[in-house]
C-alpha cells in the first residue's frame, strides 16, 4: 500500500509559541495556526478559519520560541500525525496535529499599514493587482487573519 503525508499551510499565529524540552533535552515548540479562507458566495463574502495546532522539534523550536509572537506569519511544511492520549479519568482522546519540518518566518502584519493602503485605494477606486488566480466561478479575495 502507497502513503503520502505531506502539509504546506500559511497563516498567522494566534498566540506567542510555547516551548518546552523533553527529557532528553530537545527543544519543542507548539504553534496554534489560523489559516483563513476568504470567498464570495453570490453577492456575499464570507470568511472561513481554521485553527490548526502545530509541533516542532530541535533548533527549529528554539528559533521559533525566540522570533515568532502572536500574528506572526509562517510557512510550514510537515506531516500530519494524530496523537492518542488517555485523562487522568480513564477517557481516550486524540487529537490531529501538523508536525513540521521547516518552518519559514513571514513579517508580522502591521494592521495600520494594511489599513492606510486600503483606505488610499478607495480614495482613489484603485483595485488591488494580485498575481493569484481564482477558481473558476469564484472570486479570488486576499485572505486576511481577524487580530
Amino acid at each position: 500500500m502507497v502513503s503520502f503525508n505531506k502539509v504546506i499551510l500559511m497563516g498567522n499565529l494566534t498566540k506567542d509559541p510555547e516551548v518546552r524540552f523533553t527529557p532528553g533535552g530537545t527543544p519543542v515548540a507548539t504553534l496554534a495556526l489560523a489559516v483563513n479562507r476568504r470567498y464570495k458566495q453570490g453577492e456575499e463574502l464570507k470568511d472561513e478559519v481554521c485553527y490548526v495546532d502545530v509541533v516542532v522539534f530541535g533548533k527549529q523550536a528554539e528559533n521559533c520560541g525566540q522570533y515568532l509572537s502572536k500574528g506572526h506569519g509562517v510557512i510550514i511544511d510537515g506531516r500530519l500525525q494524530q496523537r492518542r492520549w488517555e485523562t487522568d479519568d480513564g477517557q481516550k482522546r486524540s487529537k490531529h496535529e501538523v508536525v513540521a519540518q521547516t518552518v519559514n518566518f513571514l513579517p508580522k502584519r502591521d494592521p495600520s499599514a494594511a489599513a492606510g493602503a486600503a483606505a488610499a485605494m478607495t480614495a482613489t477606486g484603485a483595485k488591488p493587482s494580485l498575481a493569484v488566480d481564482a477558481t473558476p466561478g469564484e472570486e479570488f479575495v486576499e485572505n486576511d487573519v481577524p487580530f
